[in-house]
């Protein structure tokens, strides 16, 4: 059991350093990384129909999609991800309740009684602290879960929180719970790299093969690669979604306009605007315009600077007709 305890917070590069282990050792291995602000959508989520769009550019928040199915969280320094990459047989591999009972036996010990309920959640009094996912890659398992022990509670719910009625489509939708911290209910204090240090201890009791390992200078080109062709990019992180319809009107000082988007794999394939603005131009065109271009806010302003919007949508600025698509 390869034991990897190592400083990165960079989103991208942790959960590229999930998919290089997974695929490329032949050990067990276990993984313990926190990660800077960022939300993980499951595999096979509609990406902009689970995050708050606006608050993530704002805040500077990475949003990188996993491996593995299941809904989306947010992650930040107060959260521990800790991730299980185990060798077995097939029909055997995916198996929630052994990867989570160490963690709950790390928490006995500190005095918290927490349950494993539902599929894949950990809570304590009912409310949920981590929530777990698992990825099969021949016959290895990758399993990960998420340790809520003092991440920012307005944080994690102004990140996901979305208008369910702009979004229609049949892709995995997230459950939102009442969720709580680990910290919150320790007799003493205890600092979150603390807890890091108290699982890792556990783990390398549980497994008497266990030994350290750090990511040698291979390793690490490896997985900067992986980043920067694949978890870094907006193909994989947006794009890879599933069909989805997207529907949504804004006021503005030229009228109100109505958006209907049809999209596959990111890309705009049908689009219509409605509204009671004025135009000099038929709004045909601009429709036209935008058909094939990436749902993504910068794609969208590159392709409506080829034109005069004004001459398709009266006393509209750019910008928030852009904004409006999101």
């Amino acid at each position: 059991m390869l034991c990897i305890k190592h400083p990165n917070t960079n989103a991208y590069f942790n959960l590229a350093a999930e998919e290089y282990v997974l695929r490329n050792f032949s050990q067990d291995a276990f993984m313990l990384w926190r990660n800077e602000p960022a939300v993980i959508v499951g595999k096979h989520q509609n990406t902009l129909g689970e995050i708050n769009l606006d608050f993530i550019k704002e805040s500077e928040i990475k949003v990188v999609r996993r491996l593995s199915g299941g809904g989306a969280v947010f992650h930040d320094l107060g959260n521990l991800n800790f991730t299980f990459i185990m060798n077995g047989d097939d029909g055997n591999l995916v198996d929630f309740r052994k990867f989570t009972k160490p963690i709950l036996d790390v928490l006995l010990k500190l005095g918290i009684e927490a349950k494993f309920e539902g599929r894949n959640d950990l809570t304590i009094d009912g409310k949920k602290f981590s929530g777990n996912a698992e990825h099969v890659y021949k016959k290895r398992v990758l399993h990960h879960g998420t340790l809520l022990f003092s991440s920012q509670m307005a944080d994690l719910s102004e990140a996901l929180k979305i208008n369910p009625l702009k979004y229609r489509d049949k892709a995995v939708k997230s459950v939102r719970s009442r969720v709580t911290n680990i910290s919150d209910h320790l007799h003493q204090p205890l600092k979150v790299l603390e807890f890091r240090d108290l699982i890792m201890d556990h783990i390398r009791d549980m497994y008497p093969d266990a030994v350290g390992y750090d990511y040698s200078h291979d390793d690490l080109q490896s997985i900067n690669n992986l980043v920067d062709n694949k978890y870094s990019t907006w193909e994989w992180n947006f794009g890879y979604s599933p069909m989805y319809d997207f529907q949504r009107g804004i006021k503005t000082e030229g009228g109100h306009i109505e958006f209907h988007l049809n999209v596959e794999k990111g890309m705009i394939c049908d689009i219509k605007i409605y509204g009671d603005f004025f135009n000099k131009t038929d709004i045909t065109e601009l429709e036209l315009l935008l058909k094939g271009c990436p749902h993504e806010q910068e794609a969208v302003k590159e392709r409506l600077s080829s034109i005069v919007l004004s001459d398709y949508c009266s006393n509209v600025l750019v910008d928030e007709f852009v904004k409006g698509m999101f």
